[in-house]
C-alpha cells in the first residue's frame, strides 16, 4: 500500500499585486513537485489587489479579510491537515490580519511553518502587548528564512532549531546572452526596480553627477513603475544636473522588453536602503545575465552580492562612496567580466527555481 501523502494548506500570497513574496507563492502554487508530492489546498492571503493598497485599511480590506479568514475555516472543517504553511507579514496590519489567521489555525491544533519574505519583528516590540502577541503567534511553530543574516529579527521568538533557511529562486532564462558592444562603447550602468527613494533612486542620480563631475563616459538607465519619486522630480534633478545625455528613465518593462535592458547593461545598480529590504529577485535576474552588480548590505542581500567575486558593496546613503564604487567597474572592464561570470555560475548553483523547490520540498516533508 503506498503511503499517503501528507496533507498540507498553504495560505500564502499570490499575484496581484506583484512582489517578491507573490511571486514565490505562484511558483509553489503552480509546483509539480510540491503539488505531486503533498495533497495540497491553496487559499490566497493577499488582501490587497495593487502595491498601494499594502498597509491600508478601509471596509473593502476589512471584507476582504473576513472572507480569508472564512475559506480557512470551512478549509480546517472539511480535512485535518498535517501541516498549515503561512507567509506571515512581520509588523503592521498584515501582521495582525495574520494573526487572526493563526489563531484559527492553533484553534484545530494544526502544526505551522511560517515563511517571511520580509522582515520587521525586532523593531516592532516596543509595547507588552506585541511582544505577547508574537509570543502567541511564534509558540511551537517553525520558521522559513531567506537567509541567516535574517535570524536577528526573530531571534527573540524562536529557537535556531526551529528554523530552516531557503533562499529564493528563479526560473532560468533560455536567451541571457548580453549584446555585443564597442569596444569605446561607455559603460552602462542599469537600475529596475519601483522608483522608491528608499530602493536608492536618487542616491544614485547623485552618484551619476558626481561621476559627471570627474568626466568619466558612461550612462545610466533606470528601469520601473515610478513611485515616491516621481517623473516629474526625476527629471528636473536630470535636467538641473545636465545629465540628459547620461542618465535616462523608461518606466516599467516587462518580459522581452526587460530582457534588452539587461541585455545592454554592464553593471546593475541596486543601492537599496529599503527597510523591508530582504532577498531582492531583480540581483537573481541580473546575475542571471552574467551582470556584475553594486548593492548594498541589507537583508540576505550579502549571500547574492559576495564582496570582489559576484560585485561590490557600496555604504548606504552614501553618494560619494557610491560613486567611487562604481567608478571602481567602470574603469576595469575586466574585473566585470570576471564578476558578471562568477554572479552566472553562483546563480546556477544557488537561486534557480529548481534548487528553490527542491529545498521547500525537502523542508516541507521534514515536518509532516
Amino acid at each position: 500500500m503506498s503511503q499517503q501523502q501528507p496533507k498540507v494548506l498553504f495560505i500564502l500570497h499570490i499575484p496581484p499585486p506583484v512582489n517578491g513574496a507573490a511571486m514565490m507563492g505562484k511558483y509553489l502554487m503552480d509546483s509539480e513537485l510540491i503539488n505531486s508530492g503533498f495533497d495540497a489546498d491553496y487559499i490566497n492571503l493577499s488582501s490587497s489587489s495593487s502595491l498601494d493598497a499594502i498597509g491600508k485599511g478601509g471596509v473593502g480590506k476589512i471584507l476582504a479579510v473576513a472572507k480569508i479568514l472564512f475559506k480557512v475555516f470551512l478549509a480546517l472543517l472539511r480535512k485535518k491537515y498535517d501541516l498549515c504553511y503561512l507567509t506571515l507579514t512581520a509588523k503592521g496590519v498584515g501582521f495582525y490580519k495574520d494573526a487572526l489567521v493563526i489563531g484559527l489555525v492553533k484553534l484545530f491544533g494544526v502544526p505551522r511553518v511560517y515563511h517571511f519574505h520580509n522582515k520587521g519583528v525586532s523593531k516592532n516590540v516596543d509595547a507588552g502587548w506585541k511582544r505577547a502577541l508574537y509570543r502567541f503567534v511564534f509558540k511551537d511553530a517553525h520558521c522559513i528564512l531567506l537567509s541567516p543574516h535574517l535570524y536577528y529579527d526573530i531571534a527573540a521568538f524562536v529557537p535556531k532549531e526551529r528554523v530552516f533557511y531557503c533562499p529564493n529562486g528563479i526560473r532560468e532564462e533560455h536567451d541571457t546572452s548580453l549584446t555585443e558592444k564597442q569596444l569605446d562603447a561607455p559603460c552602462n550602468f542599469l537600475f529596475l526596480s519601483n522608483m522608491m527613494e528608499e530602493k536608492g533612486v536618487l542616491v544614485l542620480l547623485e552618484a551619476t553627477k558626481i561621476l559627471k563631475q570627474r568626466n568619466l563616459d558612461f550612462t545610466c538607465h533606470f528601469v520601473g513603475a515610478w513611485s515616491d519619486v516621481g517623473e516629474k522630480e526625476f527629471f528636473n534633478i536630470v535636467s538641473e544636473n545636465q545629465l540628459e545625455t547620461m542618465v535616462f528613465a523608461h518606466g516599467k518593462q516587462y518580459g522581452a522588453d526587460k530582457a534588452r535592458f539587461f541585455k545592454a547593461a554592464d553593471v546593475f545598480v541596486f543601492p537599496t536602503y529599503y527597510h523591508n529590504e530582504c532577498f531582492p529577485l531583480v540581483l537573481l535576474e541580473a546575475m542571471q545575465y552574467s551582470l556584475p552588480i553594486i548593492s548594498t548590505n541589507e537583508g540576505g542581500i550579502a549571500d547574492i552580492v559576495i564582496e570582489g567575486k559576484t560585485g561590490l558593496m557600496a555604504k548606504q546613503q552614501d553618494a560619494l562612496d557610491l560613486a567611487n564604487t562604481m567608478q571602481q567597474l567602470l574603469q576595469d572592464s575586466l574585473s566585470r567580466k570576471r564578476m558578471g561570470s562568477n554572479g552566472k555560475k553562483h546563480f546556477k548553483n544557488k537561486f534557480t527555481h529548481a534548487i528553490f523547490e527542491r529545498n521547500m520540498f525537502d523542508i516541507l516533508g521534514s515536518l509532516h
